[in-house]
């Protein structure tokens, strides 16, 4: 894909969960390839929503939601798989196998997809070191701390190169020097040519690094405002 490819286009998006208000109201975004996108606003504002609808962990209540140029609103259960695995998704509770290693978790997806075993033990390891973990490759997810947690997840997210990341509030469980160090990594994938779209209400995080921002606010897209810059350093690279 050329970095003006759209991957992911929402066209008059709602939802609503049961017989409840609507959620997301009318919502139109577009992601192109190669893009660093951060999704902002307050909480339950429905910024994990919107993520879930990339996911296809749900379906919108109406409107078009497109990914990698396939209208998937109305896709069938069976013909989903082929498209998630294009894309990793990183969750706010990690969602790792607690009785598994960091080298197991991380292996999970390649395996799912029938990956040769030589395979995976050559790149998970390899993988690991790349995001700081190469002294717990074969600890337990149990023992790890909670920064340690959401690299493994990000790693598990990343192994089969997916061509879009989403991540939700992934620096919301870690302190500022971990956050910092995530955001780098993150950086660095998507210069590997992964498209990344991180949600957060972190708008210190938002303004720190500069990527473009979409926000939004009670179910609706608004324009977000960059406040003051405050500069990026290198703290925790």
């Amino acid at each position: 894909m050329t970095s003006a490819t759209e991957i992911v286009r929402f066209q008059n998006v709602g939802l609503r969960y049961g017989l409840g208000p609507e959620v997301l109201k009318d919502v139109s975004l577009s992601l192109t390839a190669g893009s660093f996108r951060f999704l902002t606003g307050p909480s339950v504002a429905g910024k994990t929503s919107i993520l879930r609808l990339m996911y296809m962990a749900m379906k919108p209540t109406r409107g078009l939601v497109h990914l990698f140029g396939q209208d998937v609103s109305g896709l069938r259960r069976a013909d989903r798989p082929g498209i998630r695995r294009r894309i990793g998704a990183v969750f706010q509770d990690f969602r790792l196998i607690e009785h598994l290693s960091a080298m197991e978790n991380v292996a999970l997806p390649l395996r799912v997809s029938g990956a040769n075993e030589a395979l995976i033990r050559e790149h998970v390891p390899e993988l690991l070191r790349w995001v700081g973990l190469q002294r717990e490759v074969d600890a337990l997810a149990s023992t790890l701390s909670g920064g340690q947690k959401q690299l493994v997840a990000i790693a598990r997210a990343v192994i089969a190169r997916p061509e879009l990341l989403l991540a939700d509030e992934p620096t919301g469980n870690v302190d500022a020097t971990i956050a910092v160090r995530l955001m780098y990594l993150l950086e660095e994938i998507n210069k590997l040519g992964t498209t990344v779209l991180i949600a957060t209400h972190n708008e210190d995080l938002v303004d720190r690094f500069g990527h473009p921002a979409l926000k939004i606010e009670n179910g609706t897209m608004a324009s977000y405002q960059k406040r003051a810059a405050v500069p990026a350093d290198t703290a925790g690279r």
